[in-house]
């Protein structure tokens, strides 16, 4: 599936927000992209929908602020990853973007150790 030309605006757009964090990048994935820094992924965006990585720790800030889990749907099933949408105000502030990411990139570290 070809990646639209609005979406890879909008991923660029993500990127340039978190890039007080480090050298934030994007990756084709899924028909979306992952999002990485130091080569460990922590948000994703999918139908130019933010998600952030979460885990047990996070989850709850996550659901009580009314933000949806990532999911999808194969072979009839629904999927649920550890990735919930991030919140509105972190696409019109750096400053948010960058406390929500740092979250997520907490929450991918976390992971991987």
């Amino acid at each position: 599936m070809a990646i639209k030309q609005p979406e890879k605006v909008f991923a660029s757009y993500v990127v340039d927000l978190m890039q007080s964090m480090g050298p934030v990048r994007w990756q084709r994935m899924f028909g979306g992209f992952g999002l990485f820094l130091e080569d460990l992924m922590f948000a994703l965006i999918a139908d130019n929908v933010l998600y952030l990585k979460v885990d047990a720790a996070l989850r709850s800030e996550f659901e009580e602020s009314g933000l949806r889990a990532f999911s999808y749907r194969k072979n009839g099933k629904e999927y649920r990853m550890s990735y919930f949408q991030a919140p509105e105000e972190t696409l019109e502030d750096a400053e948010s973007m960058n406390l929500w990411a740092a979250k997520a990139y907490g929450a991918a570290l976390r992971a991987a150790a």
